[in-house]
């Protein structure tokens, strides 16, 4: 390991008050990696234990030439979304080493690369329209009214659990080499077509209703949607959880689908609840105004996946004791 500014004044000290040569301070500091007679050496030449200015190799990569161009490809992607180019890529159009490059980047340079988020693009006529549809429903729906308001939505559970790649690894003795691991450590297998459930859900502020089961391999389909999800499961269940009309406000990504803008489902909820928000009201483009789209579904998934899922059995029971209330599932235990 390399001399500490400690190191060096200790030999120094030795070299001038107790005449140490250089196979006596390598005696003296036998682990070191670094000789001490070199540390000498530059003492002797120079009567300091830092080195001399301009001193060792000289730079023949991280040259101020090369770091202005690694600069300006680095950066070329400012105006241009979607041109990041990577250490690879910079290194093959410019002729400098990966390894070099990476110096001048986070040496020279001091670059630090963040990751990009996805985000809904809202376009000028996006952002307008969602401010007028907005005031709009403001004056349509008093403060008081909002608790009443319904917010709905469908999602897909697999038995296999969603994996983030980045944050599934596998720990070893640094010493051991990744040939030497057992191959069942190092692979996660999944099945081709994992077997899954698609769940429909209601909520509002003062209240929430059941899980409603899709039936397998059916497709979800205007009729469908409208006939069982909606006329015989949702509409009832929304009005024994809440004894008010049933005002469907669907902001999340789904209202885009032909399931929930065909004309019978219009219809069907114009006749059973007189406040239904029609579409023309609707702003677009925001899966954010839906608290099941961009809330619940991630806090189900985080309690839903602790533990592996055996087959869709499991998976039935498990959403259904995540959404129950703990009061119930108590008294059903009991």
């Amino acid at each position: 390991m390399p001399f500490t500014k400690e190191d060096k004044v200790l030999i120094k000290t030795l070299i001038e008050l107790k005449r140490y040569n250089a196979n006596q301070l390598d005696r003296e500091f036998p682990s070191d990696r670094q000789r001490p007679k070199v540390v000498a050496k530059a003492t002797g030449y120079t009567g300091m234990v830092d080195r001399r200015p301009d001193s060792g190799k000289r730079r023949s990569t991280r040259t101020a030439d090369n770091t202005d161009l690694v600069d300006e490809v680095a950066l070329s992607q400012e105006d241009k979304p979607q041109s990041r180019r990577t250490v690879r890529e910079i290194s093959r159009e410019t002729g400098i080493h990966r390894s070099s490059v990476t110096r001048i980047i986070h040496k020279d340079l001091r670059l630090k690369c963040f990751k990009k988020r996805r985000a809904q693009e809202l376009s000028d006529a996006n952002c307008k329209a969602r401010l007028q549809r907005s005031r709009l429903l403001l004056q349509k729906f008093p403060e008081h009214a909002v608790d009443f308001v319904f917010f709905s939505d469908e999602n897909v559970f697999t038995v296999t659990s969603p994996v983030n790649s980045q944050n599934d690894g596998v720990y070893a003795s640094s010493n051991v080499k990744k040939c030497d691991i057992a191959h069942e450590r190092l692979m996660r297998c999944r099945p081709t077509f994992s077997s899954s459930l698609m769940v429909s859900v209601a909520v509002s502020k003062l209240g929430c209703t059941e899980l409603f089961f899709v039936e397998p391999r059916v497709k979800v389909d205007g009729r469908y949607y409208g006939e069982v999800l909606l006329k015989k499961q949702m509409l009832p269940e929304s009005c024994v959880t809440l004894p008010v009309t049933l005002t469907r406000t669907c902001f999340s990504r789904t209202v885009y689908t032909p399931v929930h803008r065909s004309r019978e489902t219009v219809q069907l909820l114009q006749q059973e609840t007189p406040q239904f928000i029609s579409l023309d009201l609707r702003p677009p483009n925001s899966p954010d105004l839906n608290p099941v789209d961009y809330r619940i579904w991630g806090w189900m998934r985080e309690r839903l996946y602790k533990t592996p899922v055996r087959d869709n059995n499991e998976l039935n029971q498990r959403l259904i004791d995540t959404c129950e209330h703990p009061a119930e599932r108590r008294r059903r235990s009991h």
